[in-house]
């Protein structure tokens, strides 16, 4: 029997009063609808699994039904050392928290490489910055909304430009700003207060997202997803920013064997092979532009919300996909051993 256990930041105490670190964290309380979604999409997948004994994490904030393995913080005890604790008792751990404050490092520190099911330490520390995310796919060729200083635009300051965490996750504290001079207003003020802005070109297309599996400098596109995202008008001044909406995710909507879904399969390779260390789910936000084609906005290094709908769709193999990407032993019954030995994930359209 493989023992694993799965901590979700949010709805495993991370925005608890009485447990949770002071900072911009407590901000992340906005997604904690999709991180419960996360976190049992990924539970009932496991528990699909034959040979496959799950705990998922809770809090005081929340009452599981009868029958399910979870268990929670002690009293006083932070959260990294929960998830410590708790590591040592499986033989796995599955850890989805935001990259924001180097939260995600912390548990990689606090499980340890041998029971981390997820992406390597170094590909994390990369993908949790913006800015180092660019200049890494920068470095390889690849389009990529690339960080800017405030000054560094120079003839080209005539868009739209978007201010937000180098370290943010969906789209919280995000501004799009009409003129670069108030977005650079933004950027500094930021700056000054030790927020840890990044300043980038805002990318006209349409907003898609690509759910992978990797492996081994190798990732396999199981979905291209659009994703739903708006601008709300900040304030009635044509200088206040727009704020960025995120509204959710629709999988499966561009056939992976088309030419636009080639494409972007290429990209996601390319992307994989310009960070190694990415391993098991991935997701990788783009913007198609007009012209340009794929632009890189910014690749999470852990499950994003797009997991939940792909696995009410997939049952247990995407889990089983997902261990086996990470060289974990399950158990297959007799039905299972009948199909081929690594499922197909991909959605015909």
């Amino acid at each position: 029997m493989t023992k694993i256990f799965v901590y979700e930041y949010l709805t495993g105490g991370g925005i608890d009063p009485a447990l949770a670190g002071a900072g911009s964290l407590a901000d992340l309380s906005a997604l904690i609808v999709e991180g419960r979604v996360m976190r049992d999409a990924l539970v009932a997948d496991l528990r699909e699994l034959d040979g496959v004994q799950v705990t998922f994490a809770t809090s005081r904030f929340e009452t599981p039904e009868p029958g399910q393995r979870h268990c929670m913080a002690a009293p006083g005890e932070s959260m990294t050392a929960f998830v410590a604790r708790a590591a040592r008792e499986h033989d796995y751990a599955w850890i989805i928290a935001p990259e924001c404050d180097g939260l995600l490092l912390r548990f990689y520190d606090a499980v340890g490489a041998a029971r981390w099911l997820g992406c390597a330490k170094e590909a994390i520390r990369v993908a949790s910055s913006k800015s180092a995310t660019a200049a890494c796919l920068a470095a390889h060729g690849i389009a990529a909304t690339r960080a800017l200083e405030p000054g560094q635009a120079g003839e080209q300051a005539q868009g739209r430009w978007v201010v937000k965490p180098d370290d943010g996750a969906g789209g919280l504290d995000t501004f799009v700003f009409d003129r670069f001079a108030d977005a650079c207003a933004e950027y500094d003020a930021r700056a000054a207060a030790a927020r840890n802005p990044v300043l980038q070109e805002w990318v006209d297309g349409e907003p898609l997202s690509l759910s992978l599996i990797c492996r081994d400098r190798h990732a396999e596109v199981v979905s291209i997803n659009r994703q739903q995202i708006g601008l709300s008008a900040g304030g009635r001044s044509s200088r206040q920013p727009q704020i960025v909406e995120f509204d959710g995710v629709l999988v499966d909507q561009f056939d992976r064997f088309s030419d636009e879904g080639r494409t972007l399969s290429a990209l996601a390779l390319r992307v994989a092979m310009a960070l190694p260390g990415l391993r098991g789910f991935v997701g990788i936000d783009v913007v198609w532009h007009p012209q340009r084609g794929p632009v890189v906005i910014e690749v999470n290094p852990r499950l994003t919300v797009a997991y939940a709908g792909l696995a009410a769709t997939r049952g247990g193999k995407l889990a089983r996909a997902l261990l086996e990407a990470h060289g974990v032993p399950i158990e297959r019954c007799a039905a299972t051993c009948a199909g081929p030995s690594r499922p197909t994930l991909g959605a015909q359209p």
